[in-house]
């Protein structure tokens, strides 16, 4: 596998039983930085300024935008903090305290000791978002043997994820959509979550709805495997198999693309071992062999 960045044209899988996730992308990602800055002020004692921190929230940790309006406040004397640009002055309580209101902040923090002396004037700005975006719109469609749940509807720089557990667990997904081959799995969750980490109101999809089509037997002959279809970049492979019938699946990774990910999401079985295998060719001609390479066999029983 290209665990080394060399991009792999294809790979079969060859599931035992479960559900198995890849994501799949290019790379690539931007990010801002909130800003800080001090304003002089008068006085005949110098005070020495006090220290912010806040909680970014979201897509990115270092944008300045979060859901959390909380700021820590660390200061050797009484503090002090503006909303205005220093019109008017609110006394600070304790070690925090909270901005409210979606929009652009900008917060000038000061100390203050009781005769009335000032440190110089720290300036810090953040963006507050607490509302949850709009549900995902979600449009299913069939490919050969692949079934694709289309997401529409995310705000700007907002990423999707799925969930397989009633919305107990998330899943990033990457790409347009979510392509689904296999017959094991129901119910699929699908959410936006904004760039200041506020997640809107899951929406879900029945897989096994009657007419949906959505079902599909991957194929039990390694020398014709069912085929994904192309151009996604998160793929859900799920069946329920026992012994002797294997899935054999393959997927052709898009150009200018490589292998991010291949996560093992679920397994249940009254077997005590199960396994999975990539490999870099268009069938999978391993047979029934279950002796494994001594390197394989060492990340068995690690994982074991």
């Amino acid at each position: 596998m290209n665990l080394m960045g060399v991009r792999v044209k294809r790979f079969i899988l060859g599931v035992s039983l479960g559900l198995i996730s890849m994501i799949t992308a290019c790379g690539g990602s931007g990010a801002g930085t909130d800003s800080a800055s001090t304003v002089p002020s008068t006085g005949s004692v110098v005070l020495k300024p006090p220290k912010l921190s806040f909680t970014d929230t979201g897509v990115s940790v270092s944008d300045g935008v979060t859901r959390n309006g909380l700021w820590a406040v660390e200061s050797d004397v009484s503090w002090e903090y503006s909303l205005d640009q220093g019109v008017t002055w609110i006394s600070g309580t304790g070690g925090s305290f909270e901005v409210k209101g979606d929009g652009p902040k900008m917060i000038w923090v000061r100390a203050r000791d009781n005769a009335g002396n000032t440190s110089e004037i720290v300036v810090v700005t953040c963006v507050l978002d607490t509302m949850a975006p709009a549900p995902v719109s979600v449009t299913a469609s069939v490919d050969g043997f692949t079934r694709t749940l289309e997401v529409a509807g995310l705000e700007g720089n907002a990423k999707w994820e799925y969930s397989l557990d009633n919305k107990m667990n998330w899943n990033p997904g990457s790409g347009s959509g979510l392509g689904t081959l296999g017959n094991g799995l129901n119910m699929i969750w699908l959410r936006q979550v904004d760039v200041a980490g506020n997640a809107s109101e899951a929406q879900a999809f029945d897989l096994l709805a009657a007419g949906s089509g959505m079902s599909h037997e991957a194929s039990t002959n390694p020398l014709q495997p069912s085929t994904m279809a192309k151009g996604l970049l998160t793929m859900l492979i799920h069946g329920v198999v026992v012994r002797g019938d294997a899935d054999y699946v393959r997927y052709d990774i898009p150009k200018n693309h490589r292998l991010k990910s291949v996560k093992l999401v679920r397994y249940v079985s009254e077997d005590a071992i199960a396994f999975y295998a990539i490999q870099s060719s268009s069938v999978f001609d391993a047979g029934v062999e279950m002796s494994l390479p001594t390197s394989l066999q060492r990340n068995s029983a690690k994982a074991r």
